[in-house]
């Protein structure tokens, strides 16, 4: 695991959910960036990542959603740690097998989210599924973007480096 890597993962998660939730007209666009974040810590680092970025991210979401504290920090933490498990459980090197685990996540954090606030308000709130649909589907697609953005980025820093070198290196002749 890399702790500075998760930090920026998460923080950038954080800026990005707080820039863009603004640009919603009324809740239509329903998106979790620092979810998205997470599952990726999660399967990219292990599951003490996805706990680490779990708690971070999901204290820091509640903090600036004024939420009930700790809900969606607790929430995000069981999800980045079932996250990370089925990372080191199976072999996901593909980008588009990462994003069946980043919809499933989705599904099971929001029900995790209902769950706690019917414990914490004592009666079971209503489920809007075609808006989980909707979460699921716009945050599986930010899910493939990264997923492939990060299996790209290797390959562009090795031809970076490629084109870095001399004309008469030796790997040419």
């Amino acid at each position: 695991m890399k702790p500075a890597a998760v930090f920026i993962t998460v923080l950038v998660s954080v800026v990005l959910q707080a820039t863009l939730a603004r640009y919603t007209v009324g809740g239509v666009w329903v998106f979790d960036l620092v979810l998205v974040g997470v599952i990726f810590a999660g399967l990219e680092w292990g599951p003490v990542a996805g706990i680490l970025a779990g708690t971070i991210g999901g204290l820091l979401q509640d903090t600036l959603a004024g939420e009930i504290l700790g809900i969606g920090g607790l929430a995000k933490t069981i999800t980045g740690f079932a996250a990370g498990v089925i990372g080191t459980q199976f072999v996901l090197a593909r980008p588009q097998a990462r994003v069946l685990v980043a919809a499933g996540a989705t599904v099971v954090h929001r029900v995790l989210i209902l769950g706690l606030h019917g414990l914490i308000d004592q009666h079971w709130p209503g489920v809007a599924w075609m808006a989980m649909l909707a979460e699921t589907g716009v945050n599986t697609a930010c899910a493939l973007v990264l997923f492939l953005a990060s299996s790209a980025m290797p390959g562009i820093a090795e031809r970076q480096r490629m084109s870095r070198r001399s004309s008469l290196s030796r790997r040419q002749w």
